[in-house]
């Protein structure tokens, strides 16, 4: 008979063998990259999966490293770079059994240089849900026919800069830096070190087999104010450590709260929800209305906004347009200029009811210190 394995210990030694080789950025970084190899092993326990990503603002940040230890970890990895969207879904549903993708410089295939990959966006969005699946025509001329291919894996990715909201706001995200010159790690020997990660990986399947039935249909419970996509993403991970006992429980959850709040620290939203967003705190805080022209100058002089250079350009009225109709007013209208009364003459502009419901609907919680209201002799209640 298999003796029962400790699964809180055997996680401290996983968590070991990456500060071994790597220098995370935060305590809640090794704690949910441990989650994630373990959670790997019980895929199917899971109604989604989260993805783990590793990013940095520059090169020699330790990503591609940290990677390189999770391939050691977790079962079937197959490292995909450039790897094209048919070839991973033909992967996922092939007869040898669902990989674990590791995908390196995903910045190549998303990056502001990359160009159209809406085929591999698309799957490693489907691959999110354990119903996901990717749609494909097979068969010669006429005889073809539509076949599913499931699309349900465990992904982790690493590169530069960010990566679409889609998939950002289904991923763990690990901000990696370069190392402090007081900083120090253990160089990663494959010939040595991926025989003891595949020690260890092997105990962690032994492992899941045995908390399979815990782990199972599972609903651990969520910290205060996680909910909604952030706890679909760390579900897993919690049940992960409800299953394996010890300190897990309760480290696993303040690593939720951290890195989630995090991610929303980091999280500037779409460019539409940005901008509904600056004109709360902004521009319009306190008046009613106001010209589009006085509008753009104030977002355009946003220090640390996007607004003065888009692709070289700064917001002009007819962007400003476009993007506000995209979202409706309390009536369900687009959101759109509307004459002003000034001296003498009568000018373009926006009135603050029209964004109040966008407001509402799309904006984070606004500054615990409102900008005061602007002397104006429009401003009047």
């Amino acid at each position: 008979m298999t003796p029962t394995i400790d699964g809180a210990a055997l996680l401290d030694e996983v968590e070991a063998f990456h500060r071994r080789f790597n220098v995370f950025p935060t305590e809640a970084a090794y704690v949910a990259v441990a989650l994630w190899d373990a959670h790997a092993h019980l895929l199917d326990c899971f109604d989604s999966t989260p993805r783990l990503a590793f990013l940095s603002p520059e090169p020699g940040s330790g990503k591609s490293r940290g990677l390189e230890i999770v391939e050691t970890l977790v079962p079937q990895p197959m490292t995909a770079v450039n790897a094209s969207a048919a070839a991973l879904f033909r992967a996922v549903s092939g007869q040898n059994g669902r990989p674990t993708i590791l995908f390196d410089e995903i910045d190549t295939i998303f990056g502001p240089k990359a160009g159209d990959n809406e085929e591999l966006r698309g799957f490693l969005n489907a691959g999110h849900r354990r119903t996901g699946v990717t749609y494909r025509c097979i068969g010669d001329g006429g005889n073809q026919s539509v076949q599913a291919f499931p699309s349900y894996c465990a992904v982790a990715v690493a590169g530069l800069g960010s990566l679409p909201d889609t998939i950002m706001t289904r991923s763990v995200i690990i901000r990696m830096r370069r190392r402090a010159r007081n900083e120090r790690v253990e160089p990663f020997r494959a010939r040595i070190h991926e025989a003891e990660g595949h020690k260890l990986r092997d105990r962690l399947a032994e492992w899941a087999e045995q908390a399979r039935d815990r782990v199972m249909g599972a609903w651990p419970e969520m910290p205060d104010g996680v909910t909604d996509r952030p706890a679909d993403v760390w579900e897993p991970l919690l049940a992960v450590a409800d299953a394996a006992g010890g300190d897990w429980p309760r480290r696993a959850r303040e690593a939720c709260v951290l890195l989630v709040n995090a991610s929303k620290a980091n999280d500037k939203g779409s460019l539409g929800v940005r901008l509904l967003t600056d004109l709360r705190d902004h521009v319009m805080g306190g008046i009613d209305r106001l010209p589009t022209v006085a509008i753009l100058d104030r977002l355009n002089a946003l220090d640390d906004a996007p607004w003065a250079d888009l692709n070289g350009k700064p917001l002009d009225n007819r962007r400003l347009s476009r993007m506000l109709a995209e979202y409706m007013t309390a009536d369900n209208e687009p959101i759109a200029s509307r004459n002003i009364k000034t001296a003498g003459s009568v000018l373009k502009g926006y009135y603050t009811v029209d964004l109040h419901d966008a407001w509402a609907r799309y904006c984070p919680p606004p500054p615990e210190s409102p900008l005061p209201p602007l002397p104006s002799t429009e401003n009047a209640a």
